[in-house]
C-alpha cells in the first residue's frame, strides 16, 4: 500500500495539467490522474509523457467530485492528495502536509497554505454557507468590515493564514484526506457538479467527529480556473446551485429558497452595477435563479 495517493481530476486543462505532473510524476507516491472526456488531447499527454502515472478515462464529465470518487476508489494509499490540475507542490509539501495528518489522527481534512504564481496568498479558508452570509457576499457587505466575523465570515474573516488552526472548511483546489476518514463519511456528494463539494464534505467530516485543518507549513502553488473559464457562465450558475443544494442539504429547503430569493435580487443589482460580460453573467444567472423555486433547480443539470 502506498502512503499518499495523489489523484489529479482533469477536464480540458492540458497546458496546467502538463505543469502539474511535472512536480509530481517522479515523486515516490502513486499518482491518479482522472480525465472527465477532455478533448485537449489530456489523456495522450499522460500516456506519453508520463507512463508511470495511472490513467483513469470517463466516458463523460460527471463533475469534479466524481472524478475523485473514481481516483480514490482505485488508490491504494493511507492518504489521498487531491489535487487541482492547475496546482502544484512546493518543495516537499506533500510529504509535509501528510507527516501533519499522521501526528494528528483526528485530522480528516487538511488543507495547504495557497500561493498565487506570483507567490502571493491565496486565501483558502471559508465559512460554511447561510442565508445571512450569502447576503454578506452578493450584497458586498464584507467590504464595509472585511475583517469582521459579523459581515465576512463566509470569506473567513480575518484568518490567520501563517498558522495551524482548525478551519470550517478549506478550498478544493488541494486536499489531504484521510482513507479512514471517507470510509467512514463518504466520498463526494455527487449531485455537486462543481463548486461547494469540498464544503459538503467537510461538513460531514466535521459532524462525524473529524477535524478539518489548516496547515500553512506545506505549501502548494495554485493557478485557478483552468477547467472552468472557457464555461465560466454555465460554471457561474453551478456555483450558486451549489450554495442552494447544500443549504438545502445541511439546514432546510425553506432556507435554501430563501437565499434563491435574496441571490435574485442581489444578482439583478450587480447587473446594473457592472458592465460587458460581467453584467450579462449576473443578468443571466439571475433570469435562471427566477425561473423556478430552489427545489426545482438544485435538481436540474445543464
Amino acid at each position: 500500500m502506498s502512503e499518499i495517493s495523489i489523484i489529479v481530476v482533469s477536464y480540458n486543462a492540458r497546458e496546467h495539467l502538463e505543469r502539474c505532473l511535472d512536480a509530481i510524476a517522479g515523486s515516490e507516491h502513486e499518482v491518479i490522474v482522472v480525465d472527465n472526456a477532455s478533448s485537449d488531447g489530456s489523456p495522450q499527454l499522460v500516456r506519453e509523457r508520463f507512463p508511470a502515472v495511472r490513467l483513469v478515462e470517463l466516458p463523460e464529465n460527471r463533475g469534479f467530485g466524481a472524478g475523485n470518487n473514481e481516483g480514490m476508489r482505485v488508490a491504494s494509499g493511507r492518504w489521498f492528495l487531491l489535487l487541482n490540475s492547475d496546482a502544484w507542490p512546493v518543495g516537499e509539501a506533500v510529504g509535509e502536509l501528510a507527516g501533519f495528518g499522521d501526528r494528528h489522527p483526528e485530522v480528516g481534512i487538511a488543507g495547504p497554505r495557497l500561493l498565487n504564481p506570483d507567490g502571493s496568498l491565496q486565501r483558502s479558508v471559508r465559512g460554511f454557507p447561510t442565508v445571512w452570509r450569502l447576503a454578506t457576499e452578493y450584497f458586498f457587505l464584507r467590504k464595509l468590515a472585511p475583517g469582521t466575523a459579523a459581515l465576512n465570515a463566509f470569506y473567513g474573516a480575518g484568518f490567520d493564514h501563517r498558522t495551524v488552526r482548525k478551519a470550517e472548511y478549506v478550498m478544493g483546489a488541494v486536499l489531504l484526506v484521510r482513507r479512514e476518514a471517507i470510509a467512514q463519511v463518504g466520498g463526494f456528494d455527487e449531485r455537486f457538479f462543481m463548486f461547494s463539494e469540498e464544503t459538503d464534505l467537510c461538513y460531514r467530516m466535521r459532524r462525524a467527529g473529524w477535524t478539518v485543518e489548516f496547515y500553512p507549513e506545506a505549501e502548494f502553488v495554485h493557478v485557478g480556473g483552468a477547467s472552468t473559464r472557457a464555461e465560466w457562465g454555465r460554471m457561474y450558475r453551478e456555483q450558486l446551485r451549489g450554495h442552494l443544494l447544500f443549504l438545502a442539504k445541511h439546514q432546510s429547503l425553506y432556507r435554501a429558497e430563501r437565499a434563491r430569493r435574496l441571490l435574485v435580487r442581489a444578482l439583478r443589482l450587480r447587473a446594473l452595477l457592472f458592465r460587458g460580460e460581467r453584467a450579462a453573467t449576473y443578468r443571466q444567472a439571475a433570469a435562471w435563479l427566477a425561473s423556478e423555486n430552489a427545489k426545482a433547480l438544485i435538481e436540474s443539470s445543464e
